[in-house]
């Protein structure tokens, strides 16, 4: 099945077809790292890890940036305000450079209790200045900068595409832009490439502006220090990495009309080519039907639900409820449900510790070949699912019906490599980490359940009872059968 992927770039679902036969080139914008990440920030790390892993199952190299912005984001996408870095090194009495560190770690701990697989090239803003600058430099010989008394501009009126992947109103845009913005700029639009330290202040993060890209040369002695926009940071790093056109570019809807609108207009300026040729994004993930605000104390962190007694994973499941596309609502009813259904799937995940494949020949086909296609079956639809534009759900309700046949069957029916080959495929396609966390239980506990099997065959249900409260006591539950003892994760 070819694999089909909502395009912001057409509108529509598109076949995917890669610059370079069998590789794909893929940029996702990372987070600002000043602060914790929310669970809304997390759903679209996991949707998109989705991505990486529905690729490689297509039979895709992947070869992926990720970029850790620690400078230039502004707390406007106006070019307005401090910088986040700077705002959050204020609020904790560190340095920027102390707060980036600080975040950037916990981001990374948050990728691996997710089971997010890690992008080839994880890179800083701050590791890319010269070619942050050397792109401005480029834009600049190509007449598309001009600079005001706080930075260097991107002329948006020499880009007269500008308006339409995100397919903006400029009109109305200029009609109701504010009164105390930058009047210095041309047109409200126009963005900053590269912001000019306000006289008498020295930033944690700064550079000197070269001389090359000022209009005027700085006095001497007096360098311009500054630092670089937030959009210019990924043109930069995708370009550098992967070249002037890159195959998908991922990230939020909110990115759509300013973030993604100006790394297109810069990036596409400066290399005269397309600058990626498939645009995806994920729609917001709701609390409680509003929105995800510190102030509302909803901002919920990994941290957080942790203190609930959720895991990583349990959050993960969770968000792969909802399709990418779609707008989502967290809720704690909504995670409790993600938990018990991740819990019921380990369930099953353990079943392969219980059962044995049996040799037959192909001429007496039984019900353990027949539970062998199903599992078999559906280790590919869950795949065909995630090609039709990452339909988690309809994934998701797959392995609830494969699992579900499973139920009331004889544990000596139960094709014990079938089961094993869709967990596989689970695991690989939506990093469930069925097997890691499904453990075989251990001698003692299997010595009891056999001494409880006989208790009940012998009718002692004094003895059944004491030895199924001592094996509870020790987490694992059971459950009776005409023909066995099931035992399970309690």
């Amino acid at each position: 099945m070819a694999l089909k992927l909502h395009n912001t770039l057409t509108g529509k679902l598109d076949t995917f077809t890669p610059i370079t036969e069998g590789k794909v080139t893929l940029y996702t914008c990372g987070p600002t790292v000043y602060d914790y990440l929310t669970v809304g920030n997390w759903s679209a790390y996991v949707y998109w890890d989705t991505l990486v892993r529905t690729l490689i199952a297509s039979g895709y190299q992947v070869e992926r940036v990720m970029n850790l912005t620690d400078v230039g984001h502004l707390v406007s996408d106006a070019d307005e305000g401090e910088d986040k870095l700077e705002k959050g090194a204020r609020r904790e009495g560190k340095t920027a450079w102390e707060v980036a560190e600080y975040y950037a770690e916990d981001f990374l701990a948050g990728m691996e209790k997710l089971g997010l697989l890690a992008p080839e090239h994880l890179v800083r803003a701050t590791d890319f200045i010269t070619q942050q600058l050397d792109l401005v430099r480029i834009l600049k010989e190509k007449g598309y900068t001009y600079q005001t008394t706080d930075g260097i501009y991107f002329d948006t009126a020499k880009f007269p595409s500008y308006a339409d992947f995100a397919h903006l109103d400029l009109e109305a845009q200029k009609a109701g832009a504010r009164v105390e913005a930058n009047d210095e700029k041309r047109q409200p639009w126009d963005f900053a490439l590269w912001k000019f330290t306000e006289p008498g202040v020295t930033r944690d993060m700064q550079w000197e502006t070269p001389a090359d890209l000022l209009e005027l040369p700085p006095i001497e002695g007096e360098p311009v220090m500054g630092f670089p926009g937030w959009h210019l940071e990924c043109s930069a790093m995708a370009m550098s990495i992967l070249g002037p056109t890159i195959d998908i570019h991922t990230g939020g809807i909110d990115h759509i009309p300013v973030h993604h609108t100006n790394e297109i207009a810069q990036s596409e300026a400066a290399s005269g080519t397309v600058f990626a040729h498939y645009w995806l994004h994920n729609n917001h993930l709701k609390i409680d039907g509003g929105k995800i605000s510190k102030s509302l104390g909803n901002g919920y962190t990994l941290q957080h639900l942790d203190e609930r007694g959720f895991t990583p994973l349990d959050l993960r499941m969770f968000i792969l409820q909802g399709q990418y596309t779609n707008e989502g609502n967290f809720t704690f009813d909504n995670l409790t449900a993600a938990k018990n259904r991740l819990a019921n799937w380990r369930n099953y995940a353990a079943l392969r510790h219980q059962t044995h494949d049996r040799l037959h020949d192909d001429s007496k086909k039984n019900d353990d070949a027949d539970t062998y296609v199903s599992l078999q079956a559906a280790a590919g639809a869950v795949r065909e699912a995630l090609q039709n534009n990452l339909n988690t759900p309809e994934a998701l309700r797959i392995i609830d019906d494969a699992f579900a046949g499973l139920d009331n069957k004889p544990l000596a029916s139960i094709h014990r490599h079938g089961l094993i080959t869709l967990l596989e495929s689970v695991d690989e396609l939506l990093g469930i980490q069925l097997l890691d966390n499904t453990p075989d239980i251990d001698d003692d506990a299997k010595r009891l359940l056999l001494e409880r099997r006989r208790a009940r065959d012998a009718k002692d249900w004094a003895t059944s009872d004491r030895l199924r409260d001592e094996l509870q006591e020790s987490g694992i539950a059971m459950r009776d059968t005409a023909n066995d003892t099931i035992w399970s994760y309690d």
